[in-house]
């Protein structure tokens, strides 16, 4: 009993604060009709600012938030675009949409928007070749970074070129995908392409050359620091396992 009356005083607590603080009125419909995972919710969201002042409290604070309210961030893309049709807000809406995997709406958008001045824009196009990749229309992917790099060669970026890499993959074009990525891990900040090549060479009969590859993955990952295995984690622990 007395359990249960602490928990409907700070329920009522937890509403009084969003009320008399001003938050977004669903933390009240949340708080009342889901105290336990709305009150923790709030908790980490709206009470917790030296945490959110943090990389990871951040972080929390997105994952939680788009748990909670999961297309408030295309939402506000769309009406920042609604407001401003400018390439900047184009792209961001771009971005939003492809974190929704809803790639054939970002790719549209981004035709649309790559007009005049902006008919070569290096981000734009980088943009439309991502959004190709995830609708599995490997050669238009194939076509626009050739686009980009015809128009910017200096805008090259290494996200770029390793996308490069794995449409030539997912096109059958495994011989050039290779080639792309021997020359990627020669400086790619990351063990992506040496995984990738690994795993090509394995199915091509390399076992050797397959092996050594992740074995460098995982000398690397020996002597680099935390930051670098949590970005990294995925491509480190295939290494554990293939090597």
């Amino acid at each position: 009993m007395p359990f249960f009356i602490l928990s409907i005083l700070i329920q009522l607590a937890l509403v009084v604060h969003a009320i008399k603080t001003g938050r977004n009125s669903s933390w009240i419909f949340i708080l009342l009709f889901f105290p336990l995972i709305g009150g923790l919710a709030y908790l980490i969201v709206e009470l917790l600012p030296a945490m959110g002042q943090s990389r990871s409290g951040q972080r929390v604070r997105r994952n939680v938030s788009r748990t909670l309210n999961p297309d408030r961030d295309v939402r506000e893309a769309a009406q920042n675009f609604s407001v401003a049709s400018t390439a900047a807000n184009a792209l961001m809406l771009a971005e939003q949409l492809m974190e929704k995997k809803a790639y054939a709406e970002a790719a549209e958008l981004l035709e649309h928007s790559m007009r005049g001045i902006h008919a070569t824009d290096p981000e734009l196009m980088l943009a439309l070749a991502r959004a190709r990749f995830g609708m599995r229309d490997y050669p238009a992917c194939l076509n626009s970074l050739d686009d980009l790099k015809h128009h910017n060669p200096q805008s090259t970026t290494a996200d770029g070129h390793l996308l490069y890499a794995r449409a030539l993959e997912k096109a059958g074009k495994i011989n050039e995908a290779r080639a792309e990525y021997e020359a990627l891990v020669g400086y790619y900040p990351g063990p992506e392409p040496a995984c990738r090549l690994a795993r090509l060479l394995a199915a091509g009969g390399d076992v050797a050359g397959s092996k050594a590859l992740y074995q460098n993955v995982l000398e690397t990952s020996r002597v680099s620091g935390r930051h670098y295995h949590q970005l990294h984690k995925r491509w480190i622990q295939m290494a554990r396992d293939q090597a």
